[in-house]
């Protein structure tokens, strides 16, 4: 079985893999192990100890791979992100973080960094959460809403939920906090959403996020590269 380590960003991301990726890999023969950032226990840190963390693992299990759930939300020049600066300069979000992704695997050590599959999720892990608004028909009430409107035109406006801003008040955490009144606590929702929703269509809505789990699925295929 194939060991693939996914530092989350937070609890939120952590529950969705443990949740929804897990079962899903362990058809693939494949094991997720989901740690949070360690310096902060959950929460965007510079690159610097991201980095560290990320080499640590993989020298210490040198049979693992490892990969990253964090959000392009949240992520600023302070975090000092490889060629952060030239990703800033480009239009196209997913070609931002494209070459982001690709710098933060050349950084690391080279002898590792063929078991490192760098994620940024555009623009917010919660985005996923907008695959299918049946879902939050079947699970609220509608005295659980604060603007259900919001909810439909959000969708309506975002046939890829991946798109939808990463502004101060309109990023997804922020748009499901005006949309449902118990969205306090975003752990539980989020993963029983997303369970609700289900893989196949979240991977159906959301290309970016799609690709990411194809590449896992298909680790085996590298394997003799490594």
């Amino acid at each position: 079985m194939t060991r693939i380590i996914v530092v989350c960003e937070g609890q939120t991301e952590q529950s969705f893999c443990n949740d929804v990726l897990l079962p899903h890999f362990s058809r693939f023969e494949i094991f997720l192990t989901t740690p949070t950032i360690k310096k902060t226990y959950g929460g965007i840190v510079r690159w610097s100890a991201l980095k560290n963390q990320i080499e640590r693992h993989l020298l210490q299990d040198k049979t693992a791979f490892v990969t990253t759930l964090i959000d392009y939300y949240g992520l600023y020049a302070h975090h000092q992100f490889p060629d952060w600066d030239e990703a800033e300069r480009t239009v196209d979000r997913n070609e931002r973080l494209n070459i982001i992704e690709k710098g933060m695997q050349n950084d690391l050590q080279e002898n590792i960094r063929k078991r490192f599959i760098p994620y940024i999720q555009l623009h917010e892990f919660e985005g996923l959460l907008f695959s299918d608004i049946s879902v939050f028909d079947r699970n609220f009430e509608i005295q659980e809403f604060s603007d259900y409107k919001y909810l439909v035109s959000t969708i309506d406006e975002n046939p890829n939920p991946e798109m939808i801003n990463n502004g101060n008040d309109t990023a997804p955490s922020k748009r499901l906090s005006k949309i449902l009144k118990p969205y306090s606590s975003k752990v539980l929702y989020g993963s029983m959403l997303a369970q609700e929703i289900g893989l196949t269509k979240i991977r159906e809505k959301c290309p970016r996020f799609n690709n990411w789990i194809l590449k896992i699925e298909r680790i085996k295929d590298v394997l003799t590269e490594v």
